[in-house]
């Protein structure tokens, strides 16, 4: 008897416990309950949009995946010169020769000075690699080079000053000439020598790439744009009784939108996906061949592929654009669609 009377007890208590605590909570959060319920809504709305969407791709299979086909090739097109452009700029990386500077020592400069010089320089954070020739070895080599040993031979010294090449880590003229400045300011150095017309050169055909690349990548996300803008326009033609018929109900804009847009996403997104593909099959199909002459070439030259990040942004930018595209025409032409 003692023990029923105590499960009642407790059922009472946590009846009012329970009372209580809904009478408080509808008192006190209302509002937090409301928007709670309006979020929940939302992202029922939207998820429902979303696999809508999705179905409605799978039951046009031939037309949405030429659709897709069209729009990755763009979107792989505009991947493959940001790619070409960036495989352009690491391989002049490794041509040390543009940017090499030689500097021509004095000829009162003894070997071991000129040894003293290059430690020195070696410690500069500029300069990636520095090399010596002394007075024989540059007396050698003229030798090799030329017909006027015999010339040479007649001479009492040798006339040739001891030289040191530096290979700095830019290729910034700027920097190129301020550094070029520095180094001809040595107390050791007569003249320090660096082909800067070369270099102009160089550096003005990759920025004439660099605009070019960027220019065609513009008209290829805005051909982007219209493929999608135009497969809305046609999907919104052939559901136009549909569309009537929910702004007879009272529908916004908005809501007819939503699953366009999704449908925009899912184009752009799938079309993202199939680009990053072409462009690494493409990649792995020249890689052989590029670090093979490469290697002809006694460079260290890998292809660079589109990193983990690269990979994301491309599938963001070409989602993005599949949303942004079908948004431009649905938010004209639904104003268009008015029922009578």
């Amino acid at each position: 008897m003692k023990s029923n009377k105590r499960l009642q007890q407790r059922l009472r208590f946590r009846r009012q416990t329970r009372s209580k605590a809904l009478t408080a909570t509808s008192v006190i959060n209302p509002i937090h309950l409301k928007i709670s319920v309006r979020l929940k809504a939302i992202a029922e709305l939207h998820l429902q949009a979303l696999f809508i969407s999705l179905q409605r791709i799978f039951l046009t299979p031939f037309t949405s995946l030429m659709t897709i086909m069209v729009l990755a090739i763009a979107i792989a097109s505009a991947g493959g010169f940001y790619l070409f452009l960036n495989n352009i700029e690491q391989l002049t990386k490794h041509f040390n020769t543009t940017n090499q500077i030689s500097l021509f020592l004095k000829n009162q400069v003894t070997d071991q000075e000129a040894q003293l010089l290059v430690n020195r320089l070696q410690q500069m954070r500029d300069i990636q690699q520095v090399q010596l020739m002394t007075k024989d070895q540059a007396l050698t080599e003229f030798k090799q080079a030329s017909d006027f040993a015999a010339a040479i031979d007649s001479l009492d010294y040798n006339p040739l000053p001891a030289v040191i090449q530096l290979f700095p880590k830019t290729n910034d003229i700027q920097l190129l000439e301020n550094l070029r400045s520095k180094l001809n300011q040595l107390s050791q150095v007569d003249v320090a020598q660096i082909d800067m017309q070369w270099l102009r050169r160089l550096q003005s055909i990759i920025e004439l790439t660099r605009r070019c690349v960027n220019i065609i990548n513009t008209l290829l996300s805005l051909a982007v744009l219209f493929i999608i803008g135009n497969t809305m326009r046609l999907s919104l033609e052939n559901r136009r009784e549909e569309v009537l018929v929910c702004k007879l109900l009272g529908a916004t804009d908005a809501f007819i939108q939503r699953p366009f847009l999704y449908n925009g996403f899912w184009l752009g997104f799938c079309a993202g996906g199939l680009a990053w593909l072409m462009i690494s099959i493409t990649l792995l199909l020249v890689k052989s061949p590029i670090e093979t002459l490469a290697t002809l070439y006694q460079t260290n030259y890998q292809i660079i592929f589109l990193s983990f990040t690269e990979s994301f942004l491309l599938l963001f930018i070409s989602a993005l654009l599949g949303v942004f595209g079908a948004w431009i025409v649905l938010y004209f032409q639904l104003k268009q669609i008015k029922p009578e």
